[in-house]
């Protein structure tokens, strides 16, 4: 972890909502005024997609029905990791972006499921903000987690995080729903081995639990919405989080452990801003003492 240059990290599967917690945090960065350098998950796949696709299917017809973009091996977590040790040492580092649609090929000019070149950050900034599948992966070869002055999990319930793929890659990518069942089924192995245990690594944990029927998340027809669900929060530390101010705050919150609140699912940003904007002002703060 790094005081002059802080890292925070948020980390969930595909089609865990990260991409909803990012703007939060956009929400944070611009009020307060903090400069942040963003970094995607994506932009660390080890292959373009149709390399992706051809790698996929060499390892099926060997016999590993397992192989997707949560494996460890399908990714450069040792470049992350060495982009996550430079910047903390530093404040420099580099990033590029995989490109997904035909909206963003236009934007940087180059084909649909390949990457853009690398390129450096910005000469000046205040926090590095890290969104994507591996912020908090620490294995025997890899260990991205510890680089990280703040790591954010965000975790749907299983069935709903389905039902949010399912609907995100059929309505933006143009996947069936067979298809994108058949990556669900894909990457279970690595969704226990590689996504789960990072959970246990992340200091906040924002669980989203729908208060409708999901039980068959493959015919569900809408993705249960805020008001259909409740927001698990859970705190690695608890000390010095306020809950009572957190509860009067945040009408029909309660709590349900000693380090966990639960909130309605409508009220997930306002929580967000409410815990989080402290947490990121005191690490800029630190930061610029350290430079002062």
């Amino acid at each position: 972890m790094s005081v002059k240059h802080p890292i925070v990290s948020v980390t969930g599967s595909s089609g865990a909502g990260t991409t909803t917690v990012k703007h939060t945090f956009d929400q944070i960065f611009r009020r307060e005024g903090i400069t942040a350098v963003s970094i995607e998950g994506d932009a660390f796949h080890r292959y373009e997609r149709a390399t992706m696709k051809a790698e996929i299917a060499k390892r099926a017809a060997e016999g590993d029905q397992t192989f997707s973009h949560f494996n460890i091996e399908a990714n450069e977590l040792e470049a992350l990791e060495a982009i996550f040790r430079e910047y903390g040492l530093t404040g420099k580092g580099r990033t590029r972006h995989y490109v997904h649609s035909a909206e963003e090929a236009e934007r940087f000019g180059v084909p649909v499921g390949t990457f853009t070149e690398w390129a450096p950050f910005t000469d000046t900034s205040d926090l590095l903000f890290y969104e994507g599948l591996h912020g908090a992966v620490a294995t025997d070869t890899v260990n991205v987690a510890q680089y990280a002055d703040l790591k954010i999990g965000v975790v749907p319930v299983i069935n709903l995080e389905w039902i949010q793929k399912i609907h995100r890659d059929r309505a933006a990518r143009g996947y069936s729903t067979e298809a994108v069942t058949d990556t669900i089924l894909r990457r279970m192995h690595a969704y226990v081995h590689v996504i789960c245990p990072q959970f246990t690594e992340t200091d906040i944990n924002f669980q989203r639990v729908p208060t409708v029927d999901t039980s068959n998340p493959l015919t569900a027809r809408w993705i249960p919405t805020p008001d259909e669900s409740m927001v698990v929060i859970r705190f690695r530390n608890p000390r010095g989080i306020d809950f009572a101010y957190l509860r009067t705050m945040i009408d029909g919150s309660f709590m349900s452990r000693a380090n966990s609140i639960v909130i309605p699912g409508g009220k997930l940003d306002l929580a967000m801003q409410l815990i989080l904007t402290p947490i990121i002002l005191k690490l800029v703060e630190r930061k610029r003492r350290a430079l002062a």
